[in-house]
């Protein structure tokens, strides 16, 4: 996210680096949060399809009939495990956009560079034209014939 080298940048970990790591850690943490919601719907739904043979004893089918109403209860759950990822993951978009933030983050950096460096010319050439100045009024106050009449007589 950071490209570094802007300003001849210190290569540490500043703010745009912490907001890196926070959000490889959150994209980390959401594709665990995907693969066990897929994970429990497909091993539920092969359990639901396993189970769902006729058998000719009455308890066992009624036994099967519950273990099919839990686990089409947890393909529920897991899909809307997923619903609620999908809106976290819009809010996510639409609050904080990264790139476009970095992209905002940066951009702002180089105007600040440009006017520093700008800042830096400007100081330096009043640092200059105060010497100047300074250099001719030294050399028209020694030079001036007040001076010199006031200087004492040995």
């Amino acid at each position: 996210m950071n490209k570094g080298g802007v300003g001849g940048g210190s290569g540490g970990g500043g703010p745009t680096a912490s907001a890196a790591a926070a959000a490889a850690q959150k994209q980390k943490t959401l594709l665990q949060r995907v693969d066990n919601d897929i994970g429990s719907i497909v091993d539920n739904f092969s359990f639901l399809v396993n189970v769902a043979r006729v058998n000719d004893p009455p308890v066992r089918n009624s036994q099967e009939a519950f273990m099919m109403e839990m686990r089409a209860a947890r393909m529920v759950q897991a899909a809307d495990s997923l619903l609620k990822l999908v809106s976290e993951l819009k809010q996510t978009a639409i609050f904080s956009g990264f790139a476009s933030l970095n992209d905002h983050v940066e951009q702002r950096i180089d105007e600040f560079n440009q006017q520093a460096e700008k800042t830096d010319r400007l100081l330096a050439r009043i640092g200059e034209e105060a010497a100047a100045s300074l250099k001719e009024l030294e050399s028209h106050y020694y030079s001036s014939a007040l001076r010199t009449s006031q200087l004492p007589q040995p």
